[in-house]
């Protein structure tokens, strides 16, 4: 119970749901890009029907793996960590579930938008306009719920979690109301396009990012059983993402209208926090040096390290790619198609699916059904978006000297075909693992109840064998 308050410290059937939710609109988005996919097999399922026409179910791919997956599993995270680290329940329970359930409807009214032709021409920002106020209002709304028992807590100092939680919570209705309304209404032009760069970056690197890591400051020492081996090296890695990641958007439109200065600092910039997130991985590894055998034991930490060596990697191609040397060649390509699928799956996706091991056993009452069966969907999910990767960047690189070359357009997509085939095979592998995925959680969720207790994270025989 929280001090003075008959609630619940921690409302498990309002982060589940979130989880349910997450879990649903991962598959939306993953069976929409696999469908967007088939078309550069010359195999798209619905070629005359105009709502379901590749551009359109591509907004739906990229939307509902932002806003549905990502954004609701961070909701749950959020919702457990919090209220754990503030020793305080959220603002309100029934404001809880009312964010819940207009997030769930924001989502659908997004999906109906964009495939009835709604959608805008801003790049991650597609959700129709008549969805982007009730965005910001809930986004405002989910603010004062999760802020609240932080500022209300009477612990001795902030946690690095904390910190990030209330920069994300600061940043996040800006950005969105930067990047979903300024080059809509009232910026036009090349300059309407900069701000547009802003908001594709800023909503990976203001939004997802600091609630990722938030969450990676709670769960991994929890796990590992021993503290964050550097408290100074996090608040470094706190203030050079407050400090490096606003300026990083123009990075998205090099070799384009906008001041060359403008570019040039975004190059510098993304270069800088690279450098920066080095010290943040550094930290996770040096809290994971002599305990490296958890990996082995505990599932949940294998799938965050495994992200975390994606963003290291994802964050070292940035600080090349970013250059005027290499966008030369990749500008344009799958190279840059590969990048987005490993940070927005290889690296939060991957978060995520650490945060449901550990998490879905507690919210339903129940341990896992089958540890093998989560084992193998990790090893399918891994290996194949590691194929989908290289195969994408291999083929980006083709396209790319192709193009310098000079050679005709249809040369290029010849010699891409190879490699769209593969991508068709690595998205199927890695659908076929979430279904298996899918079906774990609800078997878990169906067994007989077991009288499960809450215990402290990490601790609890609900993930037991889990990591095979």
């Amino acid at each position: 119970m929280a001090n003075g308050d008959s609630r619940a410290l921690v409302n498990l059937d309002l982060i589940r749901w979130h989880l349910i939710a997450s879990a649903t609109f991962m598959m939306v988005s993953m069976l929409g890009g696999l469908a967007y996919a088939f078309q550069f097999n010359q195999l798209y399922p619905f070629p005359s029907i105009e709502w379901l026409s590749p551009g359109r179910v591509r907004m739906v791919h990229t939307n509902m793996a932002a806003y549905g997956f990502i954004a609701n599993a961070f909701i749950a995270g959020l919702l457990f960590a919090i209220p754990r680290l503030t020793k305080k329940p959220i603002f309100s329970d029934q404001l809880g579930w009312m964010i819940f359930g207009a997030w769930q409807l924001t989502m659908v009214l997004t999906v109906i938008g964009q495939l009835a032709g709604y959608g805008q021409a801003i790049e991650w920002g597609e959700t129709p306009s008549f969805v982007d106020p009730l965005v910001l209002v809930g986004l405002v709304l989910l603010v004062i719920n999760m802020s609240v028992p932080i500022f209300r807590t009477e612990e001795p100092g902030l946690y690095v979690s904390l910190w990030y939680f209330l920069a994300a919570f600061g940043w996040t209705g800006l950005v969105y109301f930067m990047g979903n309304f300024l080059p809509e209404y009232w910026v036009p032009g090349t300059a309407g396009a900069a701000i547009t760069g802003l908001f594709i970056h800023d909503l990976v690197g203001l939004f997802v990012t600091p609630i990722g890591w938030g969450l990676m400051y709670f769960f991994v020492p929890l796990l590992l059983r021993k503290p964050i081996w550097s408290h100074a090296l996090s608040l470094i890695g706190f203030w050079g993402l407050a400090f490096f990641y606003p300026m990083q958007g123009v990075h998205h439109f090099l070799l384009s209208p906008i001041p060359m200065y403008a570019q040039y600092g975004a190059i510098v910039a993304t270069i800088a926090v690279e450098i920066v997130v080095l010290t943040v991985i550094v930290n996770f590894f040096g809290t994971l040096h002599g305990r490296s055998e958890a990996i082995r034991g505990n599932l949940a930490l294998r799938w965050f390290y495994t992200g975390m060596i994606l963003y290291a990697l994802t964050c070292l191609q940035c600080a090349f790619q970013v250059t005027l040397t290499f966008q030369k060649i990749i500008h344009f390509t799958d190279w840059v198609v590969a990048h987005a699928h490993m940070v927005m799956f290889g690296v939060f996706g991957f978060w995520i699916y650490g945060f449901f091991i550990e998490v879905w056993p507690r919210v339903v009452g129940r341990p896992w059904v089958s540890p093998r069966l989560l084992t193998l969907h990790y090893w399918m999910t891994m290996s194949a978006l590691a194929l989908m990767i290289v195969d994408l960047t291999a083929g980006g690189l083709v396209q790319g000297f192709l193009w310098r070359g000079l050679n005709h357009w249809g040369d290029s997509v010849i010699a891409s075909m190879p490699f769209w085939w593969v991508r068709t095979l690595s998205g199927l592998i890695i659908i076929s693992a979430q279904g298996l995925f899918i079906y774990a959680l609800w078997a878990t969720a169906r067994q007989p109840s077991t009288e499960m207790t809450e215990a402290p994270v990490g601790a609890s025989p609900a993930t037991a064998g889990v990591g095979v």
